[in-house]
């Protein structure tokens, strides 16, 4: 059940991506931007398969272009996160005739108590949408860093219940005038250049047997006094290893920075049975004579990023060890049995005034069903 929060696209290869793969109408991707046709009695859309989850989740976005009015009396650009029960969602509705943002949780396709803006392709530039288990946010920034909360509802209740069955539905409908196209950029992402993959793969071990496999972003520089390259390898404890090229520079007079410092967090999903002791080590390989001692480890599982005022499920603090260079974590059945819900995590190494976050990822939840 993958969170709506892991779902990023910034649009530059000019390929419409697996994630997107009800998309509709027409809809394509062009110029960095998912482009949505806006053409006479036609509905066209960029939407993802109904394999998702809102439930903990945040989705943001910028309306980076609106369809005008033309001759039309219904033309509207839409930010929707839809379930299997047609006309039931919540979202935005861009309405090009009124010039009216509308912050929408339909049901049978209309909301009686949707709140209703002026549009300012300013103010209203990114969208965002966040649940948080008691209630969904509807945020508009100017920038997609300082965000305004314009409505708050109560949960709808096909929200958790929807489970592996939400998509994003970013679509556009005009009855009549000039076809055009709405624009959207940047979901989940403030990165509008390329990405660049380091050759990594990493590994990890439990206590049962299994591998797991993931690249990492290795595109990190830090400018200061001196200069260190490096070519470390990160692996975690099921037989993987992480590989990455980084440059930092540093301040000799700083707190030692390991190697690892230099690569960006590894992408590694905790999948937790609820009510059953999960234990996973993390262990960096391949640096001779690398050690933890004299550093701290620090976790949490939020339902969203603290930044997106993420409500705190469980502070993995306390039930992390180090020893030499691995780092443990071990949760007993009586605290795994209090998590009911997936959220996000991430695990950084601290000490003095330097901070290396090691790895993020979602934690997914397999609920108990012997009690």
């Amino acid at each position: 059940m993958p969170s709506l929060s892991t779902l990023q696209d910034n649009f530059n290869d000019n390929v419409i991506g697996p994630n997107w793969g009800d998309s509709y109408g027409g809809a394509n991707e062009a110029g960095g931007q998912a482009r949505v046709p806006c053409a006479p009695e036609t509905y066209a859309g960029y939407q993802t398969g109904r394999a998702w989850t809102f439930a903990g989740a945040t989705v943001y976005l910028k309306l980076a272009t609106v369809p005008a009015a033309s001759t039309g009396t219904n033309v509207t650009a839409n930010f929707l996160i839809i379930c299997a029960t047609p006309g039931t969602s919540v979202g935005f509705e861009y309405n090009a005739v009124t010039g009216v943002l509308r912050l929408m949780s339909n049901v049978d396709y209309w909301d009686a108590a949707a709140v209703e803006l002026a549009y300012s392709p300013t103010d209203h530039l990114w969208l965002r949408l966040r649940e948080d288990g008691t209630n969904v946010y509807w945020d508009t920034s100017p920038d997609g860093t300082t965000w305004t909360n314009r409505r708050t509802l109560a949960t709808p209740a096909w929200i958790p219940a929807s489970v592996d069955d939400t998509a994003v539905d970013l679509w556009a409908y005009r009855d009549a005038g000039t076809t055009d196209y709405a624009a959207y950029d940047n979901v989940n992402t403030m990165s509008d250049g390329a990405v660049h993959d380091a050759a990594a793969v990493l590994s990890a071990e439990t206590s049962l047997a299994g591998t797991a496999q993931f690249a990492a972003h290795a595109t990190s520089s830090m400018t200061a006094e001196g200069s260190l390259a490096a070519s470390p390898v990160l692996s975690a404890h099921a037989a993987a290893s992480l590989t990455a090229e980084a440059t930092l520079t540093a301040d000799a007079a700083s707190s030692e920075i390991p190697e690892v410092a230099g690569l960006a967090a590894g992408i590694f999903d905790l999948r937790i049975e609820q009510g059953a002791t999960y234990v996973q080590n993390f262990r960096v390989a391949d640096v001779p004579g690398f050690t933890w001692d004299g550093w701290t480890a620090r976790a949490q599982i939020r339902s969203a990023a603290a930044s997106d005022n993420g409500e705190l499920l469980l502070d993995l603090t306390d039930y992390l060890t180090i020893i030499g260079d691995t780092v443990r974590l071990a949760l007993p059945a009586a605290v795994t049995e209090t998590l009911t819900r997936n959220g996000l995590w991430d695990l950084e190494m601290v000490s003095g005034s330097t901070v290396v976050r090691l790895l993020q990822g979602r934690v997914v939840m397999s609920l108990e069903v012997t009690a």
